[in-house]
């Protein structure tokens, strides 16, 4: 008899009265194996154990069943994908950029700091920029402290990845969240 896919979707193994083959190797809880045995008797080993049996290898010969607490197996993977997707979405944090200038007024320098303090909260990296026009260039310094204000401001949330750093007419400087937060 052959076995064609015999799981409905990557989820969902077959399970107790579910496979549907004569017979099966099983392998115990312990994961010590059992032998080549009828499903019958491999249901019958798994309901005595109060467990359940999970056509682990449809495709084999002959097929490979697992006796294990199918709902407690299910729970395990799902909290390992969860584990998985959160480590994904660490990794995947997003840069977003603020443009200041040397002569900010402090209505919009709030404005921009709880904005920043927000993605700063959500893992986001921060990169502040702040572009000199003109005369601007002769005082550099006036943006420099302007970012380190900003990055003072949000020391609670994040750690100062790139410190200001001048290039041509464009200084920046970048932010990333704290690992404790």
């Amino acid at each position: 008899m052959e076995v064609l896919g015999i799981a409905k979707d990557n989820d969902n193994m077959l399970i107790n009265d579910q496979i549907k083959v004569p017979e099966v190797l099983v392998i115990g809880p312990n994961g010590e194996q059992v032998g080549v045995k009828p499903i019958a008797d491999a249901l019958t080993l798994a309901s005595y154990a109060a467990l359940d049996l999970v056509l682990i290898s449809p495709n084999a010969k002959p097929p490979v069943c697992k006796v294990m607490d199918y709902n407690k197996f299910r729970y395990e993977k799902q909290k390992k994908q969860k584990e998985a997707l959160k480590k994904q979405r660490a990794n995947m944090s997003e840069l977003k950029e603020y443009r200041l200038s040397p002569v900010i007024d402090v209505g919009d320098f709030e404005t921009k700091l709880r904005n920043a303090t927000k993605y700063l909260e959500k893992g986001d990296r921060i990169k502040l920029t702040i572009r000199f026009k003109g005369r601007q260039m002769a005082h550099t310094e006036l943006g420099k402290e302007v970012l380190e204000r900003f990055a003072e401001r949000v020391k609670d949330y994040a750690d100062i990845e790139q410190k200001p750093k001048l290039d041509g007419r464009t200084m920046t400087c970048v932010l990333v969240p704290k690992k404790d937060k």
